[in-house]
């Protein structure tokens, strides 16, 4: 058996790990920051652009798909997905794209850049750097390198623990260090000072034992530029990351916010979305903005060609690159053309771009996750 990201079983000897939360816990006193690489400035504050809002230099993703993490039959239909999501992208600006030595995947858009490293998985959302830019204005780029663990341990990630670091010095911006342990899937910003973040991720002894929410906020504001945080509870334990927010809520542009909605009674979901939209409806972001919150119900009709039980069936995992929104479709007519219509909506100027992501869904992930921005200077 295998080891997706929505599923939470054993693989090759590595034993799931399930920690606690840690937001209760004690304030442990002043934390020792680690030092950034590359000549950089430790006291230089930094800002996270809205996902949509800066101009990407390109679009990193890895092709790190291994038959041993996703089993022999499923393995060559997720790279062949995976092709079809980078070349979607290549069509609105530069991709890069890690790939095992010696490998060049059928397909692929000739313009496509590859860079041969050693990888565990296809998560560049969560092993890659995110990228930020000098908050006060000035032309300095940096990688925030947020030390990935594997989702708390529960995976292999030997080489994806270097992914941060290396994609940075190919990249040559400076490797922003952090004692906090985190994904690019756990957060979500608008650009001026708001984030959405879900405590079962973040808040986990699996990744940050004896940080206080305080610690964290404090710490994401050094190096995001955040201000205010809006805290989804999300749910630990039930899928691999702890639930992540880019399956939950996305901003669209600074004060609205697309949410996903489960209506599956027997999914886990099903009571976390209908909380997280209660919070969302309620909330203001860090410039005192009630947000405008557009739902995004998932598909109910899907494909069996790849279905099981982690399938990742919804439509907040799209991500927004250059002119574009690359979308996920799964089969559902009704519900395809729902959140085709609302993405136009909300990305107006853009092309919304739906690709069949089915093999990437059966290992419980999408586009966003696979996918990381590197800004331009």
């Amino acid at each position: 058996m295998n080891l997706t990201r929505r599923g939470l079983l054993t693989a090759g000897g590595l034993t799931v790990l399930l920690g606690g939360l840690a937001g209760c816990a004690a304030d442990p006193g002043k934390r020792e920051r680690p030092s950034n690489e590359t000549g950089g400035d430790d006291d230089r504050a930094w800002l996270m652009p809205e996902e949509g809002a800066a101009a990407h230099a390109a679009t990193w993703m890895s092709f790190g798909v291994s038959d041993d993490i996703w089993g022999a039959e499923l393995a060559p239909a997720a790279r062949a997905a995976l092709v079809a999501v980078a070349n979607a992208i290549a069509a609105f600006e530069p991709v890069k794209v890690l790939v095992p030595s010696g490998t060049r995947p059928e397909g692929l858009h000739a313009g496509v850049e590859l860079f041969e490293r050693d990888v565990d998985d296809l998560w560049m959302r969560d092993t890659g750097p995110v990228f930020v830019t000098a908050a006060d204005g000035a032309k300095a780029l940096g990688g925030v390198d947020l030390n990935f663990n594997g989702w708390g341990d529960k995976q292999e990630h030997a080489a994806d623990a270097k992914v941060a670091s290396e994609v940075c010095e190919l990249a040559d911006v400076e490797r922003i260090r952090t004692e906090l342990v985190l994904e690019g899937g756990a957060l979500e910003v608008d650009g001026e000072g708001t984030a959405i973040i879900t405590e079962s991720c973040v808040l986990n002894d699996n990744r940050n034992p004896g940080w206080t929410k305080r610690e964290v906020e404090e710490e994401l504001g050094r190096l995001f530029g955040i201000e205010k945080v809006i805290w989804l509870p999300g749910i630990a334990g039930k899928d691999i990351t702890d639930g992540h927010t880019d399956f939950y809520a996305r901003f669209t542009e600074p004060g609205v916010i697309v949410a996903a909605r489960d209506d599956d009674p027997e999914s886990y979901d099903y009571a976390v979305t209908r909380k997280h939209l209660e919070i969302l409806k309620t909330a203001t972001d860090a410039q005192g903005r009630s947000l405008v919150t557009h739902v995004l119900p998932a598909p109910t009709k899907l494909r069996d060609d790849y279905l099981n039980d982690d399938f990742a069936a919804g439509y907040i995992n799209f991500y927004v690159c250059n002119g574009g929104v690359i979308a996920p479709e799964f089969g559902d007519a009704e519900a395809d053309g729902f959140a085709r219509k609302t993405l136009e909506g909300l990305f107006p100027g853009r092309e919304v771009v739906q690709v069949n992501i089915d093999p990437i869904a059966a290992g419980g992930g999408g586009i966003h996750c696979a996918t990381q921005q590197q800004l331009k200077s």
